[in-house]
């Protein structure tokens, strides 16, 4: 009977092994599927892979991320509503979809100028230190009314102005062209009077060679060069502020995250936080040898924007935002957050840090010579 009992108790022994929660054979990895807004052709995809396999690496292999492109399970448009409705467990996407519903979406990408002149460290430090990400939670909880974690990850930016046939010289040469434009960067154009042709990136091409279109906005540099763009237009204009500073990232359903463990939510945040600075700068050096690519093999020219133009579109966008403040409360919430950050960090800023053309113009001067070759 003893023996009988022994042998009993062994099998039920190893059988709960086989079934206990905290066994790595029973339970196996946690999957989370996430979809892209992005085709897995564009580099902006790489972001959301790149955070998967670090999430795989530091959770041991107990998460595991399936990764999904644009159009997989929704439109890219729908991704972060998706998210919310549990149909996938997080989207990689931008709030600029969002802003049709309430225009305080723009303000979570970066928004124009950055806002208030805020480059993308400095944008950075609004959402950690300047109470920007309790914000964000805030907007897609009581606004938007979204069951989504919003988590910073994709720095996509900052953008060329755009892609021209012949050289322009000032405002009153833009407003003779009809251009390809989208967002809020559409928006300010038609409040200037300028023609806009709101269209997807897949259909600016033939949109340039049937001469539908003067002129495209797309990302500059890598993107612009998988697209195609420099076989209709030879003549690229940068800077631009329209999205100087740009933002996307990861948003989780609320109750996959709450599900999760401490330990769980901390890799994938770390992960982020990793993924947003080195994806960032493999993204410039590839910006950089796309550059190097369209002026060597393809003959592109390298224009600058004309001061007056990104003036202009600085001061319009500052009256549409200020007609928002004044009928979107939360918009000014967020605004006026934004502005007290900027008002105390980007004076700081100027004062210790050098301008970036002084220290460019000596070593890596504009008009091509090697600065450190002259006497």
């Amino acid at each position: 009977m003893k023996a009988r009992l022994s042998v009993f108790a062994a099998v039920a022994a190893v059988s709960m092994a086989l079934v206990a929660p905290g066994s790595a054979v029973a339970a196996g990895p946690r999957v989370l599927r996430i979809q892209a807004s992005w085709p897995e052709s564009l580099t902006l995809y790489e972001d959301l892979t790149d955070w998967a396999r670090r999430v795989e690496t530091l959770s041991g292999g107990s998460l595991r991320i399936e990764t999904l492109p644009d159009g997989q399970i929704v439109p890219a448009p729908e991704a972060i509503d998706a998210a919310h409705r549990k149909v996938i467990d997080g989207a990689h996407s931008w709030t600029g979809y969002l802003r049709g519903r309430d225009m305080t979406a723009l303000l979570f990408t970066g928004g124009p100028g950055g806002t208030h002149g805020m480059d993308f460290i400095d944008y950075v430090g609004w959402l950690h230190e300047g109470g920007g990400r309790e914000l964000y939670q805030e907007f897609f909880r009581d606004v938007l009314k979204l069951d989504v974690i919003p988590i910073p990850m994709l720095p996509a930016g900052p953008q060329a102005f755009g892609w021209f046939k012949k050289p322009f010289r000032n405002f009153a040469d833009l407003k003779k062209l009809k251009c390809r434009q989208t967002g809020i960067a559409a928006d300010v154009w038609r409040e200037l009077g300028l023609t806009v042709v709101e269209m997807p990136g897949g259909e600016i091409v033939a949109a340039g060679q049937s001469d539908a279109i003067d002129c495209a906005e797309w990302f500059g540099g890598v993107e612009d060069l998988r697209l195609g763009l420099q076989n209709v237009w030879k003549y690229l204009y940068a800077p631009s502020v329209h999205e100087s500073v740009a933002v996307g990232g990861l948003f989780m359903n609320g109750a996959v995250w709450q599900s999760l463990s401490p330990q769980q939510r901390a890799i994938i945040r770390s992960a982020a936080n990793e993924t947003f600075l080195i994806w960032w700068v493999k993204w410039q050096k590839e910006n950089a040898d796309a550059l190097k690519e369209l002026r060597e093999r393809y003959g592109v020219r390298l224009m600058r924007t004309p001061p007056d133009v990104l003036e202009q579109f600085l001061k319009t966008w500052d009256r549409m935002a200020e007609r928002e403040a004044e009928r979107n409360p939360f918009f000014r919430k967020v605004w006026e957050s934004q502005k007290n950050y900027a008002e105390l960090v980007v004076p700081a800023k100027r004062f210790y840090f050098p301008p970036y053309d002084q220290t460019a113009d000596h070593y890596w001067p504009e008009d091509g010579r090697d600065a450190r070759k002259r006497k």
